[in-house]
């Protein structure tokens, strides 16, 4: 199944509705999750990977626990829009949710969110320590924030 299709979307164009945002990284998944009304985001929790089965079942109790309608998976793409390794492997990752949990999985463009929360965790005056420990999270909080922002601009459009 590519990016494409099937219920894995690069964006989605269905109304808004209580989605989580996964941070997909190699060693934690940062999650975040939307207000009721689709309008903000905020920072849920940062997870350790354990390896794909228990972080499947791991985002599956969020997703019962908070009636979550949808998954938007960071998708890391390369600078010039390529995707690398990374890519492939939360594409996959992104696959298995949808497989597992069966409710629709979009991917996000996540250029730079990881560096962009960095940035503003520094410059809210946070420690390298405290940093580490919520950096990923921020980073789905911006995922989120723009999938959500996306939806909005189109719907308020009324086009694709």
């Amino acid at each position: 199944m590519g990016a494409d299709s099937g219920a894995i979307r690069q964006e989605s164009q269905d109304g808004m509705r209580k989605i989580l945002a996964v941070d997909w990284g190699r060693a934690t998944l940062g999650l975040a999750v939307s207000d009721d009304l689709g309008l903000t985001a905020q920072g849920l929790t940062s997870l350790p990977r354990v390896g794909e089965t228990k972080d499947v079942e791991a985002i599956g109790a969020f997703v019962r626990d908070l009636g979550i309608e949808a998954i938007v998976v960071g998708l890391p793409k390369n600078m010039d829009g390529s995707l690398g390794p990374s890519a492939d492997a939360a594409q996959t990752f992104a696959r298995a949710l949808h497989d597992r949990l069966g409710v629709p999985v979009h991917l996000w463009d996540e250029r730079l969110t990881t560096l962009a929360a960095e940035r503003a965790l520094v410059s809210a005056g946070v420690r390298r320590r405290a940093r580490r420990a919520v950096v990923d999270q921020v980073a789905a909080t911006m995922i989120l924030q723009g999938f959500l922002d996306r939806q909005r601009a189109v719907a308020e459009r009324g086009d694709s």
